[in-house]
């Protein structure tokens, strides 16, 4: 075992916790909603000042893992992301391209089962309903406050399962 094997994870949502979304909002307000058009502009996201700075800081005392609604066929576009604002490498764990069970479910059953080997100092996530059932699983959680809570991206979070 590693050094790095023992130190706690700290575990931070992508969308709206440390990429600004607001600018792709405009394809999930169609109807049909434009799921490929808001995946595709992702790469474009402002990062979040707040949530680069909790993760360069959770960074000196933790392991720095990223755990995403965001399909896995943005594995690419989100990694480069990452790279480009200068954040701590870490894993990334997505969801499955098929997967459409709701965000509070997927991301407090992976948050589980790397609790099963590696304390979890801190999940950062953006969505209340993720936030409420993974204090409720007993994590310690910080919800990111600093953007604008979208409506339309809480129904594609929870109804839709699609980030």
């Amino acid at each position: 075992m590693t050094d790095s094997d023992k130190l706690p994870l700290a575990v931070f949502d992508l969308d709206n916790t440390l990429a600004d979304t607001g600018h792709r909002q405009r394809f999930l307000e169609r109807s049909p909603r434009d799921w490929d058009g808001f995946f595709a502009a992702a790469p474009e996201d402002p990062p979040i000042p707040e949530g680069i700075a909790l993760v360069l800081e959770s960074a000196e005392e933790c392991e720095i893992v990223y755990l995403t609604g965001r399909p896995e066929r943005c594995r690419r576009d989100t990694l480069a992301w990452l790279a480009a604002q200068g954040l701590p490498e870490g894993r990334v764990y997505m969801r499955r391209n098929d997967d459409r069970r709701p965000a509070r479910r997927t991301k407090v059953e992976i948050l589980k089962r790397l609790a099963g080997t590696r304390e979890i100092r801190v999940l950062v996530d953006d969505d209340e309903l993720v936030c409420e059932n993974a204090r409720r699983a007993g994590f310690t959680v910080v919800r990111a406050r600093w953007t604008a809570p979208s409506a339309t991206l809480e129904v594609a979070q929870e109804r839709e399962g699609r980030t």
